[in-house]
């Protein structure tokens, strides 16, 4: 491993879910930090709590446009990353994908700073494999709705390796399966978030298709922790590697465990399943065991119990106003 004190981070997407959990981690580890967003789907809420800090730096920008900066490394987790968000303007989505790939990682070559990139479970599709390898090559609709998502991080994988072979930049490609936990947004469509929202109000939890359909879901802090551990890793060690929880669920069954979990009076609706949705989402971590000594510690019920409580904090909070409905 690295030695990982004293570097001045660059993370891309910081303001978001994901990126200020790994903001707030990296400062505690003693690194300058330099949160970029655009504050399309991040909210300064999110890093509010940082800005007291010296060693935090917040820049108002879009990865679409170069940045000029000096940095020791970069995590890229700038794009939408729910279908909500991502399909509302599917073109910049795209952009985003692989303009910021681009960018980022022409500032990674000019500072000679290792980079990072969050990919995605999306670049396997609707999988035919199951468990998901990295060896799978996917099964993705390149036309479909979801298509701007799959096809840019598949893109943007491509864009990374490319600059690994041809100028021997130092990168890292995760491929991330669904994470949960506090922060999420109230209005994402993700299915954690859409279900304790629509429990906390007692609205009808929204199901698409039979529920039948399974997913796997890694707390925050347990993500986080495998981000930076695959960061540390030797040079010559690129992936991709798949990060998430192995433990699978019916989106039915988690339905129900939040209706339990906070004594809504909520039921269950149905809807049309959505195009291109995977029935079955789960990754093999084999090599995340390999190779960083890792596996995700937080088991589900406690997640979702950390993950309540922030959302029944911020629904009690005066002038929030919450909207649940989403995939």
């Amino acid at each position: 491993m690295r030695n990982e004190r004293n570097k001045r981070v660059l993370i891309t997407g910081g303001a978001g879910f994901l990126g200020s959990h790994l903001c707030q981690r990296l400062l505690a580890e003693g690194h300058d930090v330099l949160c970029v967003d655009n504050f399309y789907t991040g909210t300064k809420a999110n890093i509010a709590d940082l800005l007291k800090d010296s060693r935090f730096e917040l820049l108002r920008h879009d990865v679409t446009f170069p940045l000029y900066v000096e940095v020791d490394e970069i995590y890229n987790l700038a794009c939408p990353a729910s279908p909500i968000h991502y399909q509302f303007d599917p073109i910049q989505t795209t952009k985003t994908s692989v303009h910021g790939a681009i960018n980022l990682l022409g500032l990674a070559k000019r500072v000679k700073a290792r980079i990072l990139q969050a990919s995605t479970s999306e670049v396997y599709g609707d999988p035919e494999m199951h468990p998901q390898k990295e060896t799978y090559w996917g099964h993705v609709n390149p036309i479909g709705d979801r298509s701007c998502y799959d096809e840019g991080k598949r893109c943007a994988e491509t864009l990374f390796f490319d600059y690994y072979r041809q100028h021997r930049l130092e990168i890292k490609v995760a491929r991330i399966f669904n994470t949960y936990g506090p922060r999420m947004g109230t209005d994402d469509g993700r299915v954690v978030s859409n279900f304790i929202v629509q429990a906390l109000r007692g609205d009808p939890i929204t199901l698409y298709g039979d529920g039948s359909q399974t997913r796997s879901f890694c707390y925050v802090d347990d993500l986080v922790e495998a981000l930076i551990r695959l960061m540390g890793t030797p040079s010559d060690f690129v992936g991709p590697m798949n990060l998430g929880n192995q433990a699978e669920i019916s989106v039915k069954k988690l339905a129900e465990m939040v209706i339990s979990m906070t004594k809504s009076k909520s039921t269950i609706t149905h809807r049309n399943l959505p195009n291109d949705d995977p029935t079955r989402r789960c990754p093999d971590l084999s090599l995340a065991r390999e190779r960083l000594g890792w596996a995700p510690k937080v088991p589900l019920e406690e997640g979702l119990q950390r993950t309540i409580d922030y959302f029944r904090e911020i629904t009690e909070r005066p002038g929030v106003e919450v909207h649940g409905d989403g995939r």
